[in-house]
């Protein structure tokens, strides 16, 4: 698929640039075309019109271009004149060329034959026919055809290294999301297959006859695994909400710090079991605009981080204000730290921690979950960590 799609931006970029360059060149070739057209008619005007000194206009002009210049009088006698290669003393060529430009019945024309262009004056003096050869113009713009050519075969060689590069840029991310989804529909099977597994033989066993003891231990060991699958699937369920902008929807003006405080207060106990202490230092009065489930479930989880991989010490929440636009909500607990090569990956979902610090009830979306939420409230999460442990950074716009 990945090579499907990186093939499909290389195609989709050369098609792009090929149809530019030709109407590049194609625009160029035409204005070239017009320009040299637009010459050689301006001369051949101002070479009719000045019949008496036609080298003096051929010197104003400056065209270059060999010309030949026809006088007919009313009585039929023609006088040719002109710096040409044809031989204007021949009469017989000279009333060919006067037939051909009266057989066109327009007053401009080309003896493409001759590669001559034409424009005819008439007057009370007679006919006045003013001739230049344009063979230069076609070999002007034949070499801008070979030339334009080589240009863009060159310019589409280099484009299509470029866009290779850049196909490997563009769909590096969606290669690194499409591996870690894959690797997360992995775990998430493996972690599935067990409850599933657990599920199916207690309820196996529920329908065989037995004493209210092991009914009530086998109707438990179907609660938690239960349990565990929903707690998986909620988690995709909150993902997808927030991929849909469905959070901004529902924005209100809160009080972040009772909520922050509200959150805590049910985990006091819960870190007070495991020989864990858990102290809040909230700053009065800061609000902010937002969705106040969802912000109440990225404190969560970050409690519940802190929870699984501190070990027994002070867990220390803080809010407090961050310049005069800001606030930042701090959770730093003691324990292990976390690699800096992990800072970024850490947020990213499905991904899975080092297996020595995995727990077996994470699946890898909950900090995942708290960078979407922080993200569309228009905030930043970060993480720092010493040799004390580690400590999470949510820094938010307040109103």
């Amino acid at each position: 698929m990945l090579k499907k799609l990186r093939n499909k931006f290389i195609w989709i970029t050369m098609c792009i640039v090929t149809a530019l360059l030709v109407t590049i060149f194609t625009l160029q070739y035409q204005m070239t075309v017009m320009n040299l057209d637009q010459r050689a008619d301006g001369f051949l005007r101002a070479l009719s019109n000045s019949a008496e000194k036609p080298s003096a206009i051929f010197e104003e002009q400056d065209v270059g271009l060999p010309y030949i210049l026809i006088q007919v009088s009313p009585r039929g006698e023609i006088l040719a004149s002109g710096v040409t290669s044809y031989n204007l003393n021949d009469k017989e060529f000279v009333y060919d060329l006067i037939r051909q430009v009266f057989s066109y019945g327009d007053q401009w024309g080309e003896l493409e034959d001759l590669n001559l262009r034409f424009y005819r004056n008439t007057s009370k003096t007679g006919e006045c026919v003013a001739m230049v050869d344009v063979s230069s113009h076609s070999n002007t713009l034949e070499n801008l055809f070979y030339t334009s050519l080589g240009i863009g075969l060159a310019c589409l060689a280099g484009f299509f290294v470029i866009s290779i590069l850049l196909a490997r840029w563009a769909v590096k991310p969606v290669e690194k999301a499409w591996q870690a989804q894959k690797q997360f529909i992995s775990d998430a099977s493996h972690e599935l297959k067990t409850p599933l597994t657990v599920i199916m033989s207690n309820a196996e066993l529920l329908q065989e006859p037995l004493n209210e003891e092991e009914r009530t231990r086998y109707a438990q060991n179907v609660q938690v695994m239960a349990t565990r699958m929903r707690g998986l699937t909620q988690g995709m369920l909150e993902l997808a909400r927030v991929d849909n902008g469905q959070v901004q929807k529902s924005f209100t003006t809160l009080d972040l710090s009772r909520l922050v405080s509200d959150a805590v207060l049910p985990f006091e106990p819960t870190f007070f079991e495991r020989d864990m202490v858990l102290e809040s230092q909230v700053t009065e009065n800061i609000s902010v605009t937002g969705n106040e489930t969802y912000l109440r479930q990225v404190v969560e989880i970050l409690l519940e981080n802190a929870l699984k991989y501190s070990e027994p010490g002070m867990v220390l929440v803080k809010l407090e204000r961050y310049g005069r636009n800001q606030c930042v909500l701090s959770v730093a607990n003691p324990g292990a730290p976390i690699p800096k090569e992990e800072y970024s990956q850490i947020f990213e979902r499905f991904y899975r921690e080092d297996k020595a610090r995995t727990g077996s009830e994470g699946f890898g979306l909950g900090l995942a979950i708290a960078k979407s939420t922080v993200e569309e409230h228009k905030g930043k999460i970060w993480v720092q960590s010493n040799e004390y442990g580690n400590c999470f950074f949510v820094l938010l716009p307040i109103n």
